[in-house]
């Protein structure tokens, strides 16, 4: 079995800037609060979105969820169901161009979150901030039925 490993950054610009990604979106649900977390490195700095990366080659979906989770929010998690997929076409960056699945997840063990450095806020949310990242904010709306808050958290 070969181990999956990230690639070097510079490549992942080469070869994304020629190709569409593949990435999961991590939903977590608490009753009708949806949790996200706000961007503290670019790209969408200062916005809130879930949390999400990048498949690696090899790597299962449902691996890829895990992994994510474990290392953007410090979380282990089990995958619910496929909620959606979620396309990134307007981005600025090329290289954050693609499409990514939108996976309904649940917590499992502790629930304590723990930040990487990617975000430097998070929290659950019955309405969407203002600020949300605008792909994401309209998947929400129209799959999740969250409305958008009047205000910029």
């Amino acid at each position: 079995m070969t181990k999956i490993q990230k690639m070097p950054f510079a490549e992942f610009k080469k070869v994304y800037t020629k190709v569409p990604k593949l990435s999961v979106e991590v939903i977590i649900l608490e009753g009708d609060k949806i949790l996200l977390t706000r961007r503290a490195i670019a790209p969408a700095i200062g916005l809130w979105h879930t949390p999400g990366g990048t498949v690696l080659k090899g790597e299962k979906i449902q691996d890829t969820a895990k992994r994510v989770a474990k290392e953007e929010i410090g979380l282990t998690i089990d995958v619910i169901k496929l909620l959606g997929y979620i396309e990134y076409s307007n981005y600025e960056n090329e290289y954050e161009k693609g499409v990514a699945l939108a996976l309904l997840v649940a917590p499992k063990g502790n629930k304590k979150i723990v930040l990487d450095a990617q975000s430097d806020k998070y929290d659950y949310f019955s309405e969407l901030p203002k600020n949300t990242l605008r792909v994401q904010r309209d998947f929400f709306e129209q799959n999740l039925g969250l409305k958008v808050s009047v205000k910029k958290y």
